[in-house]
């Protein structure tokens, strides 16, 4: 079997310029490094996001007035062509993909959550990558995951992933405002450290993602507390994801323990 599973999560923010359109560059140097490590014998399940925005590209301003249901007539015209993107990217690898649309409740005990089970864990024998993203056209708000962060650490969790990796486009958590000048990097942070003097709030577009910096950080000390070390790093760049499963130091280390180097 494999060395290694790993979650990697793709936010909207990373796979976006600044008109909030969709570079698809980004998405084949993600897809080169996941079949890099494939040969490596690391596979990868990816929570990918960017159906929204994939929705809009095609639809353009939408007359309906309710946010919700916006988001999921986006969402719902948006999945399949973010799908037909990454098919024929890992095609060009010589990959197959496969995609997973959870909703909240199949992540609670019982049948469901064996079933998800079930499914990654035939996807991944089958070496085929699972590409997973919140089912935003059918989810309420009860059963909706709060961002495509939680979504991933709840995947980790569920599959015993080892290592998690939340891809944004800042290069990790800074001790200030990250364009600030004084502000530094934060290499590493305990499951149990109080993180509020770090969060700075953010304000996003509808389109964009829900998922600010704090969030990141809550859901990867979530994981680190059960034992699968999350990182946070920058999803822009050429190397990152090979660069961390090399033990370079990149972007913020969020587990149990500081490596000795």
């Amino acid at each position: 079997m494999y060395k290694q599973k790993i979650v990697i999560k793709v936010g909207t923010n990373v796979m976006t310029n600044k008109d909030n359109r969709i570079v698809r560059p980004v998405l084949k140097n993600l897809v080169k490094q996941i079949a890099e490590l494939y040969e490596r014998g690391i596979i990868t399940i990816l929570v990918s996001s960017g159906s929204v925005i994939a929705g809009m590209e095609v639809l353009g301003k939408s007359k309906i007035k309710d946010k919700t249901q916006k988001r999921q007539v986006y969402s719902a015209i948006g999945q399949p062509r973010m799908m037909r993107l990454y098919y024929n990217i890992f095609r060009d690898y010589g990959m197959k993909c496969a995609q997973v649309l959870p909703t909240k409740r199949d992540f609670s005990p019982g049948v469901h959550r064996q079933n998800m089970i079930n499914c990654y864990e035939g996807l991944l024998t089958e070496g085929v990558i699972p590409i997973a993203n919140e089912d935003d056209a059918v989810s309420v708000t009860m059963s909706m995951f709060s961002d495509n962060d939680e979504l991933a650490s709840l995947i980790a969790e569920l599959v015993n992933a080892d290592k998690l990796i939340i891809l944004t486009d800042i290069d990790g958590l800074y001790n200030g405002h990250p364009d600030a000048k004084n502000s530094n990097l934060v290499d590493h942070v305990n499951p149990d450290e109080n993180l509020n003097k770090y969060i700075q709030d953010n304000a996003k577009g509808e389109a964009e993602g829900r998922g600010g910096m704090g969030s990141k950080l809550e859901y990867a000390q979530q994981s680190a507390a059960k034992n699968i070390p999350t990182f946070i790093a920058n999803g822009k760049k050429d190397h990152t994801i090979i660069d961390i499963i090399e033990g370079k130091k990149v972007g913020t280390r969020v587990a149990l323990e500081e490596i000795k180097h």
